[in-house]
């Protein structure tokens, strides 16, 4: 690359990194996930992943999840669950009912540090079915 071009190369990646990114993601509408083939929950909001002890369900859960995940994660906490250090790693959540309780949490109510949103609520635009199927996917990647 020439100078001029890598004095521009370097003018946009500062410009970028100055911008408020957990921010620009609390202001994302998100889309809505289709969780066609899961049983739907009609009990309240869980505190643990309904679909993990039944296999099929569970299997139908990963790969919508995948889908959610890639729509609406994907640009905070990293491509195939692997964060570029913008947001946590979730593949690094605890496992089972612990891990569980912690993202339904985060997930349906977002996270706001020193007044500044950093993750938007997702409670009125994911499904409780799409949360989980969002879990399910996560917690099948591998950790480095």
């Amino acid at each position: 690359m020439s100078g001029r071009y890598t004095s521009a190369w370097v003018a946009i990646c500062l410009a970028l990194s100055a911008m408020p990114i957990g921010k620009a993601a609390a202001d994302e509408a998100g889309v809505a996930i289709d969780t066609t083939g899961l049983n739907p929950i009609t009990t309240g909001w869980l505190t643990e992943n309904p679909y993990r002890a039944d296999k099929a369900q569970y299997e139908i859960a990963i790969k919508i999840g995948k889908s959610g995940y890639n729509q609406n994660c994907a640009r905070c906490h990293g491509l195939e669950v692997k964060s570029g250090g913008i947001a946590p790693d979730l593949r690094y959540l605890d496992p089972g009912k612990t891990g569980d309780e912690w993202f339904i949490n985060r997930a349906r109510n977002g996270f706001a540090m020193n007044g500044q949103q950093k993750m938007p609520r997702w409670e009125g635009v994911i499904s409780q079915e799409g949360m989980w199927a969002i879990r399910s996917y996560i917690e099948t990647q591998p950790q480095d």
